[in-house]
């Protein structure tokens, strides 16, 4: 192989599919009951799905906007060094590979063997067939941009298509008695304490924006492609979630919905019949499959452009001369999500995942401020496609809800949150080696 340019194929409806089959992910099939047990109030669950929504539309914008400032970077990686300073933008790096993309890539992917083997009967251990579903993804990105592209919007459509066959199946089901009447029973304090705590997966069921940045280099005039593909993107989102919350409620109640582990199955489960639960299964093998294929196809570009930063191992840099995709980041995801798949202990990696990544996504609103400070110290008077809107009331917004979750996580689950630190800090003696042996190579040449 060679360095390569990549090429630029993408456009906004690209990234507007890749944000949409980002974001919706296994979540949606285990939040809205999670969120139910903790505000048993159908106005409530509302607000908090709104609400979730609205925080992570200003979380598109912020990234919207770092997109139009630096059109041609590799997303988060990019935006933390130019604000920040390098070592922040491998500590998110290294973060990512260790934990917080590997792991949720291999979390999904053994979700998906688990109902893949469900409803076809085969007799395979979930890990194998976990770690051969990555092998394919991995094989069929590495043909091209534009290849792992289609296949990532078929798999976006028939996700979206599988969630509103849910849809139906709830508007022709018989209605839960009384489902739109329950009332929380605590004071309004509580109530607003209940919300908060139901935030906290509903705002991570909407994480996962971010992933459309690293394709900067692949995207045609990135600058304004990014940013309107991020916004609407979200709105497809936060619409689609709002509509499988309003079925949920109303087939099951909020009773119902709280008491269930699977409210997808539930829903499907009232039209009765074996075909229901297997059309339940095909749906959730679907979506996360689709929510696979996305991160086959998006995470590796970080890699990448660490490496082409000398940050990394020089090979991770190549791109491959015929089909322009850097395919040996692209099989370095897919082995770390293997091991991590075929490991015993890879549950925990989502608690501390949750907790990193929300620091992180703080840190990108933090960015603004730092930027937008910076412009005015310089007196540079900056012209770009996309500027946040309601800045800075959003940007804070979207700051301190990221933040709060991070540190709600850490209290919630204190052996992974010191975990996710002790990766997050790990960063700091690799970074220093590794800076070190880039001076010397300079050196030497």
């Amino acid at each position: 192989m060679q360095r390569a340019r990549l090429m630029r194929r993408l456009g906004t409806v690209d990234i507007a599919l890749i944000v949409i089959g980002s974001v919706i992910g296994s979540g949606i099939f285990r939040t809205p009951s999670v969120v139910a047990h903790r505000v048993p109030d159908a106005v409530l669950v509302f607000v908090a799905w709104t609400a979730g929504g609205v925080i992570a539309l200003f979380g598109a914008f912020v990234l919207a906007e770092l997109a139009a400032r630096n059109p041609d970077d590799c997303g988060m990686y990019g935006y933390f060094r130019d604000a920040f300073h390098p070592i922040v933008a491998f500590a998110y790096g290294w973060s990512a590979l260790l934990a917080i993309l590997s792991g949720g890539l291999a979390a999904g992917a053994v979700l998906f063997a688990g109902y893949f083997l469900s409803l076809t009967g085969l007799r395979l251990l979930p890990a194998v067939v976990a770690a051969i579903t990555l092998a394919v993804l991995a094989l069929l990105n590495a043909l091209g941009v534009r290849q792992g592209a289609n296949a990532q919007h078929v798999l976006t459509v028939l996700k979206v298509g599988a969630l509103f066959s849910l849809v139906i199946v709830g508007l022709v089901a018989p209605p839960a008695t009384a489902y739109s009447t329950l009332r929380f029973a605590g004071s309004p304090p509580h109530a607003i304490g209940a919300l908060s705590v139901a935030l906290i997966p509903v705002i991570f069921s909407y994480a996962g924006a971010y992933v459309a940045n690293f394709m900067a280099a692949e995207t045609k005039d990135s600058g304004r492609a990014l940013p309107w593909g991020l916004t609407f993107g979200m709105i497809g989102v936060v619409a689609t979630y709002l509509f499988v919350n309003f079925v949920c409620v109303r087939v099951l109640g909020i009773a119902g919905l709280a008491a269930t582990d699977v409210p997808v199955a539930a829903v499907f489960a009232r039209i009765g019949g074996a075909s229901a639960t297997r059309l339940a299964s095909i749906v959730i093998i679907v979506t996360t499959l689709g929510f696979m294929s996305n991160r086959m196809l998006t995470v590796p570009r970080l890699y990448h452009a660490m490496a082409a930063d000398g940050l990394f191992f020089r090979i991770v840099a190549s791109v491959d001369p015929r089909t322009k995709v850097p395919v040996v980041a692209i099989v370095l995801q897919a082995i770390i999500a293997m091991v991590i798949a075929l490991s015993a202990g890879y549950g925990h990696i989502l608690n501390y995942a949750v907790s990193v990544l929300s620091l992180f996504n703080g840190l990108l609103a933090v960015a603004v401020f730092v930027l937008r400070s910076r412009d005015r110290r310089d007196g540079v008077q900056r012209v770009t496609a996309f500027r946040v809107p309601w800045h800075p009331f959003s940007t804070a917004i979207y700051m301190l809800a990221s933040l709060g979750v991070a540190v709600a996580t850490c209290i919630a689950y204190p052996l992974d949150g010191l975990m996710g630190l002790a990766i997050v800090l790990s960063a700091v003696p690799v970074y220093l080696l590794w800076t070190r042996g880039l001076v010397a190579r300079k050196a030497q040449a």
